[in-house]
């Protein structure tokens, strides 16, 4: 089960990364920003353009190791950020978000303990990307009791569907 994010990511921090081909040129701008601002990025691909490739083939590697914790935190990029967010959702311990605004960036993380921050290289610009994955990254889950109770019941669920 994915660790609680319970302080802001700092700039050590290890995020993980990955795209398809619709998101390959964002992350290579993403990947570059994070190291420039002193995180440890960790690439789960893909490495190469290549309009024939699958997002889940890179997605759900990196949803794996966020659920793990190692990283704590993922950026999953596709063409819309959908099928990003679907396929980093199936994966237990992760809590995907598709983002297009600073306060679902902030709040996915308070309210909801967001590991996953989900982003479509063709509806985001570089700069909008970045300003969302800033808010994500420096958030941090509040821990107040209601959002305790809930993540409860979403780890609930993931128990029942794993053990059907």
């Amino acid at each position: 089960m994915a660790r609680s994010v319970q302080q802001a990511a700092d700039p050590t921090t290890q995020v993980g990364i990955a795209a398809d081909h619709g998101g390959f040129v964002l992350k290579g701008e993403v990947a570059q920003w994070l190291r420039r601002s002193g995180y440890q990025v960790r690439d789960f691909g893909a490495f190469a353009l290549n309009r024939a490739d699958d997002y889940p083939e890179f997605i759900v590697p990196m949803a794996r190791a966020v659920a793990a914790g190692q990283p704590e935190r993922g950026i999953a990029l596709c063409a819309s950020g959908v099928g990003a967010s679907i396929a980093a959702n199936k994966v237990p311990g992760v809590r995907a978000g598709l983002v297009h605004d600073m306060f679902s960036a902030r709040q996915g993380v308070e309210d909801d303990d967001m590991n996953v921050i989900c982003l479509g290289g063709s509806v985001n610009t570089q700069a909008t990307a970045i300003e969302l994955i800033r808010t994500f990254l420096s958030a941090r889950f509040s821990g107040a009791v209601r959002h305790q109770r809930r993540l409860a019941e979403v780890r609930a669920l993931e128990l029942q569907v794993i053990h059907s």
